[in-house]
């Protein structure tokens, strides 16, 4: 049995994370969803918790006919140092075969480990983006179409829209960012 992982801080979790995820599955039998920066929440690049966002990716995989019985969503927290951090995720995580990811240091440090990496083909990376998405919220434009249905409710439901904003708003008023 094939099993990946595929590694995201999903802030929040996107179309092109699901079409991401369904891709992952198309190559393995088993996939760990990693969701990244686990300790991180409230800030302007990371206005979602861990549980949150791994609430996002459940509605959303159950609500597009991915089977549960493929899949757990891991939270794992930064290291304090890069060379560490893939020895964390190895020790957090059941083994794994293969690691799915587009970010660059992510890539090369699981390549120097020696473990097969594999870039997942982009959807339209322009629109869909966490960034983007954040972006549309705070600018009051449409960020529901960038999202699967369920992810937007989830988001109105734990009071995102109004985080992302507060959270720009204490930015531009000096307040720390992250």
């Amino acid at each position: 049995m094939r099993v990946g992982l595929l590694v995201g801080r999903f802030q929040p979790f996107h179309l092109g994370h699901l079409e991401a995820v369904k891709y992952a599955l198309r190559e393995v039998d088993y996939l760990y969803v990693v969701v990244g920066s686990a300790q991180k929440s409230h800030e302007r690049g990371n206005p979602f918790t861990a549980g949150e966002r791994i609430a996002m990716i459940k509605a959303a995989l159950d609500g597009n006919g991915v089977d549960p019985a493929r899949w757990m969503a891991i939270p794992i927290a930064d290291a304090d140092s890069h060379s560490l951090w893939v020895s964390t995720v190895g020790s957090m995580v059941p083994k794994f075969d293969m690691v799915f990811t587009n970010d660059t240091l992510t890539y090369l440090l699981f390549r120097e480990e020696g473990i097969q990496v594999k870039a997942v083909p982009y959807l339209d990376r322009e629109s869909y983006s966490a960034t983007n998405v954040r972006d549309r919220i705070l600018e009051r434009k449409d960020w529901k179409a960038l999202v699967p249905v369920q992810v937007a409710s989830l988001v109105e439901k734990f009071g995102g829209v109004e985080r992302v904003r507060a959270l720009i708003r204490k930015d531009l008023k000096g307040g720390r960012h992250g």
